[in-house]
């Protein structure tokens, strides 16, 4: 592994582009936690945390039932996604890894990926999208491969596009 450099060369794992970071990442922007009855997930972070529940979120094609759930205020919000899987015996699996994925807020999406891409990261497939919430976001995906070395080592992470206001108030 490179030394602390690899933060503004873009050296990762022997791999480099020799071009600095053209991103940054500016936050927490969600934590997504599956179960297979959201109902049960709510009775803890609804009912017993207190976190209001601002939204629901249905995908056939993501095979995911959501709650969205909000703590703080304004750019300083971060979500909490209570998940359930539609169909349990289909893909994605939602509900088999509690910690589903961790969203980071990005002040520049398209170049992230682009950069990350040359840089051995891998992506998961679906590309830059509209999220649940509306951002664009796309997805690092758990476990690297051959081509794309770099992956979440097992973390599902969601990179999405923070808005005018998130990045003016968190620097970006």
């Amino acid at each position: 592994m490179s030394s602390g450099n690899a933060a503004t060369t873009g050296t990762i794992e022997g791999t480099t582009t020799g071009a600095p970071r053209p991103f940054r990442v500016l936050g927490i922007q969600q934590v997504a936690i599956g179960g297979p009855d959201k109902a049960r997930l709510r009775t803890l972070w609804v009912d017993r945390f207190g976190l209001e529940v601002t939204g629901n979120f249905v995908s056939e094609r993501e095979n995911v039932d959501e709650d969205i759930c909000a703590m703080g205020r304004g750019a300083f919000r971060v979500e909490v996604d209570l998940m359930q899987p539609i169909d349990p015996d289909r893909k994605p699996a939602v509900h088999t890894t509690p910690l589903n994925h961790v969203g980071l807020w990005i002040d520049d999406l398209p170049r992230a990926v682009e950069w990350l891409t040359a840089n051995g990261v891998r992506m998961a497939p679906g590309g830059i999208r509209k999220g649940a919430a509306g951002h664009d976001i796309c997805f690092v995906h758990p476990k690297g491969n051959d081509e794309f070395p770099v992956g979440g080592e097992g973390v599902l992470i969601e990179l999405v596009q923070a808005p005018p206001e998130v990045r003016k108030a968190l620097g970006g």
